[in-house]
């Protein structure tokens, strides 16, 4: 149940968020509730949207930012956005096997492997990382932009699945629960 409200239509949300909720619905062809909540301080859903549209311009590839963020909401347990990124992930053609494989913090995808194996033991070392994941990760053929991209999609993701579980987001995509896995790094 949310914690706090959030507007059931975008003329019910605050006047400057309401420009931006008219461009996702036109997007998106609806609100997700997720803009919803961060609608109730138009600043937050601007830095939100503001960053998300800067990473989607950056040098890696939606598949692998989907990825990196299904590793780092399953290991934050966040249910809204594992199921938002399930739902997306599908509409990118990534197959369950690699779902799973994202959601255990691996990719099936050799490079791809690299970027969320990096990218999970950003997460769960709260940015602290080795000299050798870092070059691993650079071996695998990703320049110096795109691990500052990655760190940026990490905490992109990491912002959305704590603003979801701190006010109760509901869910408004197919459920998907977050789960005990076994860890791949």
């Amino acid at each position: 149940m949310p914690r706090i409200s959030a507007p059931s239509a975008i003329g019910d949300a605050p006047a400057a968020a309401q420009a931006l909720l008219q461009e996702a619905q036109t997007r998106l062809g609806r609100v997700p509730n997720l803009l919803k909540m961060l609608a109730n301080s138009p600043p937050a859903l601007e830095g939100y949207l503001g960053l998300r549209a800067a990473l989607d311009k950056g040098s890696l590839s939606e598949a692998t930012r989907r990825r990196i963020t299904l590793a780092v909401t399953e290991m934050n347990g966040c249910d809204y956005c594992l199921s938002a990124n399930i739902f997306f992930g599908r509409q990118i053609k990534l197959d369950d096997a690699e779902l799973t494989a994202n959601r255990n913090g691996a990719s099936n995808d050799m490079q791809a492997n690299a970027a969320v194996r990096l990218a999970s033991k950003i997460a769960s070392g709260r940015g602290h990382v080795s000299d050798a994941d870092v070059t691993a990760f650079k071996a695998a053929g990703y320049s110096d932009a795109q691990l500052v991209e990655l760190v940026l999609q990490v905490a992109l993701a990491t912002m959305t699945n704590y603003v979801n579980e701190v006010t109760g987001t509901e869910i408004d995509f197919p459920i998907v629960h977050k789960r005990t896995i076994q860890r791949t790094i």
